[in-house]
């Protein structure tokens, strides 16, 4: 797969700082086919109008956040509206000071459609909705814009759409401020429509100013946020997207919570979310989240120390070694095969030579040559992961390029070439392929 000079130069940039890229990384997936289709698979049915929760589980560096950016930008080729978040100690899914609003707020930060892929596309989805309901209303009467009763008309139009969420929780609150939108676009009032869309944001901290801004005494806080992704999914699918994908990576985080309390609160928020999810109470909505194995499996402070969780995370007594089930909620990723490096490394070395056309491609046996070296290192069979490799390859790329006169034999041979360290405290700029 041929790259824009763009997308190669910025896709190596950022493998070789060790975060994953937002473009191009179908050009380096390997690897992952069964557990990207059986995601993908979810997507048809959030698209139904069902509902998917999904955990992708590994060690750092194995492969989470790489699968999620891979799903996050599958989804929008499709037409789902997207957003994404890393938890940290700061952003959490339950809390008392904020820290559960402070995630709602980073999603619809990063809330993204395949035209509007970056993040910041709260606007453009309302943008572009009434824009379609005025060209619809202009259709159906034969009406332009000023002229009589075409406001009346495009408001009931938009009634409609409003009215399918009001019988949802909070679902009145959050029609009214849709509306509040459309009736600062019609009296082009700059101000109306910046309040309405700060109110959606969750960027109101009191009720008194949003009740001075939009007339309303409800915000969105820590305890109610959730209610509005459920909201904001349905939302989507009635403005003509498919639905609305989360993705909740460095889920480790929760497992770091030090008060016994605080932990188990946001267990069980995140219990309620998985059986939403499983129960059908949540329409047009994926969840995916990205932690570790510790997270998971830990009995003394992981989801497994919660019997509930424990009941739903356990595998089956039938699953024996080498065979997998992709219909669990747990999606564990393996380490890649020998082979599987291999075609990592080509098509690496392939992008490379792509973003700057002076670099000569290596050969096979010299990415061969590589490998072996990698491997050989003690204990890499166990340790080495996908983020290890491609970061040590990238810098043996570069300094060949930057020092003509140093063979790939030396570089490998040096007692100074080592693999990088597998610290889980790294977790902050993982890179997981």
């Amino acid at each position: 797969m041929s790259l824009p000079k763009r997308v190669s130069t910025a896709l190596i940039n950022a493998l070789a700082a060790g975060v994953v890229p937002r473009m191009g990384l179908e050009s380096i997936a390997v690897g992952r086919e069964r557990e990207l289709t059986a995601m993908t698979q979810d997507l048809e049915t959030i698209a139904d109008g069902g509902a998917a929760f999904r955990f992708v589980v590994g060690r750092y560096g194995a492969g989470k956040s790489f699968l999620l950016q891979l799903l996050r930008n599958r989804a929008m080729e499709q037409g789902f509206v997207v957003a994404d978040a890393d938890l940290s100690p700061q952003l959490r899914l339950a809390g008392s000071k904020n820290q559960a609003l402070a995630t709602y707020r980073e999603l619809m930060k990063n809330l993204a459609t395949r035209t509007h892929a970056n993040g910041g596309a709260s606007a453009l989805i309302l943008e572009k909705w009434i824009s379609s309901i005025l060209n619809q209303v202009a259709r159906e009467t034969g009406k332009q814009p000023g002229e009589p009763e075409f406001d009346s008309k495009v408001e009931s139009k938009i009634r409609e759409v409003v009215e399918d969420l009001e019988g949802l929780v909070h679902g009145f609150d959050f029609a009214n401020i849709i509306v509040a939108y459309w009736r600062g676009y019609r009296e082009d009032n700059a101000a109306l429509k910046d309040a309405a869309l700060r109110w959606l944001r969750g960027e109101y901290s009191s009720k008194a100013e949003a009740k001075a801004a939009l007339g309303t005494r409800v915000i969105i806080d820590d305890d109610t946020w959730y209610d509005y992704i459920k909201l904001f999914a349905k939302f989507s699918a009635d403005l003509g997207y498919k639905g609305l994908i989360i993705f909740l990576d460095e889920a480790v985080h929760l497992y770091k919570v030090s008060n016994a309390k605080s932990r188990q609160a946001n267990y069980d928020k995140l219990l309620a979310m998985f059986n939403d999810s499983m129960q059908g109470k949540a329409e047009y909505l994926g969840i995916v989240v990205g932690g570790t194995p510790e997270f998971i499996e830990d009995k003394r402070r992981g989801l497994q120390s919660d019997e509930a969780w424990k009941t739903r995370l356990v595998p089956s007594r039938f699953l024996k070694s080498g065979l997998r089930d992709f219909s669990m909620p747990a999606v564990r990723l393996e380490p890649l095969t020998a082979a599987e490096v291999t075609q990592l490394l080509q098509r690496l070395n392939q992008v490379r030579v792509e973003s700057d056309r002076s670099i000569p491609l290596l050969s096979a046996a010299q990415i061969e040559q590589f490998q072996q070296a990698v491997m050989n290192r003690l204990g890499a069979d166990k340790l080495i992961t996908p983020r290890e490799i491609v970061r040590d390859f990238i810098t043996i790329l570069n300094l060949l390029q930057q020092n003509p006169e140093v063979r790939l034999e030396q570089l490998l041979s040096s007692s100074d070439f080592q693999v990088l360290g597998t610290d889980a405290e790294e977790d902050d700029y993982t890179l997981s392929l």
